[in-house]
């Protein structure tokens, strides 16, 4: 069966050896020279899946199927073979059309140089935290920093300075100096003037605005999903999407068509960790209460299995693998559809029963795969209306009359009204890139430093 069938939503990984990671550098650019990745054939196992060059790269998606083509991206004009991989302030040609994330994160790069970036680029240095009231030698560093008078103390002006600071830094906001505040502050503002540039790169290979027809697009970095119709978005919804440990990657894919009333075919690592424990302590009824059934096999038509004959106490050691699946149902992982765009990394977007993910900050959970918070108008808009099979107890495909492309990034620098918005790099993607791009802190000032050179020289 192919791997994507299996369904497993996660994408393992394995550290790449020095000269594959110099050759794809090598050879990776825009989207237009991204790999062209096929679907695995029928007879693949379900075996350990490389990971994405999206994970090397930092910037392209992956391209699995063609027909997911951003049409006329900036980049993908530009020869492929003088195509190397990097960034600049603006587009190649200042007219040609950009998607309008570039658009609004231009917008943030010159607000952010306007208000941040004029300050003094002044040393800060480490030591215990600091708040109100504190009087460590350091304040005058810090009041420099922010743009206030050396001379002065940690006062209410000084915290709410810092308080402005941390919210346009994707910081917590108590307007106290913690260490990581003075990470960040020492970072300096060519470091992150850089992350937006590295996010516009990123919005550069999506669809221009000039794009007609319509497509999906999903941002792994903000955990949200968008709906595009004609080059701007109709809808957004929430989303959850994979952990650090199980990256949801960056790639493009034609969205083909819709499984109703899905079966979840439970992934390896948790028919070991989570089913045989459970089965070892409460006896197979664990499985018929839940509507979990064993088969004989991968293959699509697989026989259902008698769960006596299974060895659960070498499937929890990890000798024995099966195959369980979940019978489509309100208790189903995948809830009422899941929206197939078959790609080797088995990933996919699907409703699920547990709603209250979409209530939490912190979305960043599931095993590759990608959570929708609201899948019924996710599918009326797909399809004109919710999909119905023929049977609530068994899976059904409903084929699109038009693939419609699912477009996956990764931002970690958003625009709002109020300036840029960074977040956090949950994949740790972004340092690579810089260090790459040769995208260091800048030149940060010392003026305890400049002050023993004086009295040295002296």
């Amino acid at each position: 069966m192919p791997a994507f069938a299996w369904g497993t939503c996660k994408t393992l990984y394995r550290m790449p050896e020095q000269w594959e990671i110099d050759t794809m550098l090598r050879v990776m650019g825009s989207l237009a020279a991204a790999v062209m990745l096929t679907a695995a054939p029928a007879s693949a196992q379900i075996e350990r899946i490389d990971v994405p060059p999206s994970r090397q790269s930092g910037l392209d998606m992956t391209l699995i199927d063609a027909d997911a083509m951003p049409p006329e991206p900036e980049l993908a004009r530009r020869q492929r073979d003088d195509e190397v991989e990097g960034w600049s302030d603006a587009p190649l040609d200042p007219l040609a059309p950009v998607h309008p994330l570039y658009a609004d994160l231009q917008k943030q790069l010159d607000q952010y140089r306007s208000k941040w970036s004029q300050l003094p680029q002044v040393r800060v240095g480490t030591g215990p935290a600091m708040s109100v009231g504190s009087t460590d030698p350091r304040v005058s560093a810090l009041r420099e920093r922010l743009g206030l008078s050396r001379a002065g103390r940690f006062d209410a002006a000084l915290s709410s300075r810092i308080s402005e600071y941390q919210k346009a830094h994707g910081l917590v906001a108590d307007g106290k100096v913690s260490a990581q505040t003075i990470e960040s502050l020492n970072k300096g503002a060519v470091y992150y003037e850089a992350l937006i540039q590295l996010n516009m790169e990123r919005a550069r290979r999506l669809p221009t605005a000039a794009s007609s027809g319509r497509y999906v697009l999903v941002d792994a970095g903000s955990a949200r999903l968008w709906m595009y119709e004609n080059g701007r978005p109709v809808d957004s919804m929430k989303v959850v999407v994979g952990s650090p440990e199980t990256e949801t990657p960056m790639m493009a894919a034609p969205l083909r068509f819709s499984s109703v009333n899905p079966y979840w075919n439970v992934p390896l690592e948790l028919a070991q960790r989570l089913i045989a424990p459970n089965v070892l302590k409460g006896g197979l009824t664990y499985l018929s209460d839940r509507g979990y059934e064993v088969l004989d096999g991968w293959s699509d038509d697989a026989p259902v299995g008698d769960p006596r004959s299974v060895d659960w106490e070498g499937v929890a050691r990890g000798d024995v693998k099966i195959r369980v699946r979940q019978l489509p149902g309100g208790a189903n992982s995948m809830g009422e559809i899941k929206f197939m765009m078959p790609n080797q990394f088995g990933i996919y977007l699907h409703d699920t029963p547990n709603k209250a993910l979409f209530n939490e900050e912190e979305r960043w959970v599931s095993n590759g795969c990608v959570r929708v918070e609201d899948a019924r108008r996710l599918a009326r808009w797909l399809h004109g209306e919710m999909p119905q099979g023929a049977s609530p107890r068994r899976e059904e495909q409903v084929e699109l009359d038009q693939p419609v492309p699912v477009y996956i990034t990764y931002l970690t620098v958003g625009a709002d009204s109020g300036g840029p918005v960074f977040r956090k790099d949950r994949y740790e993607r972004d340092a690579a890139v810089l260090r790459r791009m040769n995208v260091g802190t800048g030149r940060m000032l010392d003026r305890d430093a400049e002050f023993r050179e004086a009295m040295t020289l002296g």
